[in-house]
C-alpha cells in the first residue's frame, strides 16, 4: 500500500530518470528500469520486423491497416506505460499527436521480460492492460524462449497458446504470418 502522504509522480519527474533508463509512472509511483538487455532487444526488434511489413504497411498482399510502435508512452487513465511494442489500427490511431505520449488504448501490447521487469509485466501491466481494454497480449521470455498469448474476452485474460523454442507459429492478432521463435533468441 502506498504512502497517502507521498507526492504522486508526475509527467515532469520522467525528466529526472537517467538517459540509460526508461521512466513509467504506475500507481503514482515513478518507476525507473535499465535499458534492455542485447537478448531483449532482438527479440523485440525480431518481432518488429516480422510484424511491421505485412501489418503496418501492406507488403506481400498482407492485411496492412496496423501502427506498430516501439517502447512509445501511453497514458491510460493516469498510469503512464511504456510497452516494447504496441499496435493499434490505423482507424483507431490518434489523428493529430500533440504530446509525447499516446491516451489510446492500444489494440495489442507485446511486453518482452527482463529479469528487472518481469514480475510487473505479469502482474502490475497485464492489469492495466486488462482494465483498459487492450485486445491482445504477448508475454515474451527471452530466458526461457517463450511466448505467452492472451485475448480480452468478457473483460479478462483469456490464453490463446504459449509457444516455445525454434517452434513456428501463428500469433494472435497477427495470425496470417507464421513466425519462427527461434528467430527471437541469441544462442546461449
Amino acid at each position: 500500500m502506498s504512502d497517502p502522504a507521498k507526492k504522486k509522480a508526475t509527467y515532469q519527474d520522467l525528466y529526472s530518470v537517467p538517459e540509460n533508463m526508461i521512466g513509467e509512472i504506475i500507481n503514482g509511483e515513478l518507476i525507473a528500469t535499465p535499458r534492455p538487455s542485447p537478448k531483449h532487444m532482438l527479440a523485440t526488434s525480431a518481432l518488429g520486423g516480422k510484424i511491421l511489413p505485412p501489418y503496418q504497411f501492406g507488403e506481400g498482399g498482407a492485411p496492412g491497416g496496423w501502427i506498430i510502435l516501439v517502447e512509445v508512452e501511453i497514458i491510460l487513465s493516469q498510469q503512464l506505460i511504456v510497452p516494447d511494442l504496441a499496435g493499434w489500427g490505423k482507424e483507431r490511431f490518434p489523428k493529430k499527436l500533440e504530446y509525447n505520449w499516446i491516451e489510446v488504448t492500444p489494440d495489442w501490447v507485446c511486453e518482452v521480460l527482463s529479469p528487472s521487469t518481469a514480475l510487473r509485466d505479469r502482474t502490475v501491466k497485464k492489469a492495466i492492460y486488462e482494465a483498459h481494454g487492450v485486445g491482445h497480449l504477448w508475454l515474451v521470455d527471452p530466458l526461457h524462449r517463450t511466448v505467452e498469448v492472451f485475448r480480452l474476452e468478457s473483460s479478462r485474460w483469456v490464453p490463446a497458446g504459449v509457444f516455445g523454442g525454434d517452434e513456428k507459429a501463428r500469433l494472435e492478432p497477427f495470425q496470417d504470418i507464421e513466425f519462427h521463435l527461434g528467430d527471437l533468441w541469441l544462442e546461449a
